[in-house]
This record gives structure tokens, sequence and C-alpha cells, in this order.
């Protein structure tokens, strides 16, 4: 396993409480620097890390831009500074959550993890790698989104971890939770895509033989 880097930010005097948002931010936009704002607000947390991924597996190259572009456009957008823009993923050299989850969990132990993650994901989490080891892994934060609530929470991995999930008025308490842990927050909806961004030609696209892996 490739050892994190030195300039990893970790407080290593106290268990630092971090959200971890994942994805591939093609490009980032107002939703996630919204999610996060309101993660540090209401779970208490001392950051959230932004691990923009190599390469998402359940999307395809095409129309993906280049690794750079990503996480420039993530780093120009993250404008906290309790928000920090890492390439994680490519360092550890896994582009699974479960694996991700692992890795760095053994990488740096003395942080508590908490895996943020919005409405339309919990959706879909069940094609997930390993998606059961990811809720036995860390807590979750699951944020509301337009259109996606009422199917999320009364889908497959809901249903599954239901008596997983902490009342939204518990939320501060996540963190220090032992796995399986949730809460669904629900938060004011932010409308930004970075699928609607990228169709108004908001974003370059690579071509798909230059996308990095």
């Amino acid at each position: 396993m490739r050892k994190i880097p030195p300039n990893t930010p970790v407080h290593r005097k106290r268990r630092m409480t971090v959200g971890l948002l994942g994805g591939s931010f093609n490009p980032a936009h107002e939703g996630h620097l919204h999610i996060s704002r309101e993660a540090l607000k209401r779970l208490k947390l001392d950051q959230v890390w932004w691990m923009v991924s190599p390469q998402n597996p359940l999307k395809s190259a095409t129309g993906m831009a280049g690794f750079e572009q990503r996480i420039g456009s993530a780093r120009a957008m993250a404008r906290d500074p309790r928000i920090r823009v890492t390439d994680v993923e490519r360092r550890l050299g896994t582009t699974q959550t479960a694996l991700t989850l692992e890795r760095l969990s053994r990488a740096v132990p003395g942080v508590r993890f908490v895996w943020l993650m919005g409405a339309d994901n919990l959706l879909q989490i069940h094609r997930w790698y390993r998606w059961h080891k990811i809720f036995m892994s860390v807590p979750l934060a699951v944020f509301a989104r337009p259109t996606y609530d009422s199917k999320a929470l009364a889908g497959l991995a809901a249903t599954r971890f239901a008596r997983a999930q902490v009342p939204e008025r518990l939320a501060t308490t996540l963190a220090y939770r032992a796995p399986p842990a949730w809460v669904f927050m629900a938060i004011r909806r932010h409308a930004a895509s970075a699928t609607a961004i990228r169709a108004s030609g908001g974003f370059p696209s690579s071509d798909p033989d230059q996308t990095q892996p």
C-alpha cells in the first residue's frame, strides 16, 4: 500500500473528525461546497476532505475531464479553509470506496472519519463494490438532494440498515458512533449539477484517450 504523504492534513495530537466527500468533481460546483459546509456545521466536524477520484468505476471515461483539470476545479471551488482537496485515492491506488476507507483508516488511525454523500448516492450505493463494508467501516451522513430523497429512504441500503439510522437531532454524535450508523440530513436542497454545467459548456471534457486512469 502506498503511504499517505506527509502534507496530508492530519492533526496527530487528538482524534480529529473528518468528513470524506468522494467523487469525480467533473467539475466541482456550489453543491459540493454547500454539502461540505452543512456537514461541518451540523456534524461538528473539524474538516472535510474532498477526495477526487482518478476514475469512478461506475462512470464512463467518455466526457470525463482529466484528473488535473478536475482537481483544479475542486481547489478553485473549495472556498473554506476547513475543506481540503486531496488526491488520496490516486496515492492509495484505489477507486473503490470500500478499499479506500480500509486503506485510509490504516494509514491515519488517529482520525474519526464520516462518509458524506447525497441522497442520490444512497439510492444506488448497493451497486458499489462491497457496499455493506462501507456501512460497517465508518458512519455515513446522507444529505438531501432534489427529487431523490423519498426513493433513497425507501431504497435497498436504507432499508437494510434501517436499525442503524440515527435521528437527525443527534447528528453531532455521529462521528463518535461505532458503525453501522447513518443519518439523513434534511438540508436545503441545492440544484447545482455537474451534468448541467458540462452540458452548458461551462467545463471542458478531455478526449477519452487522454483521460487519466
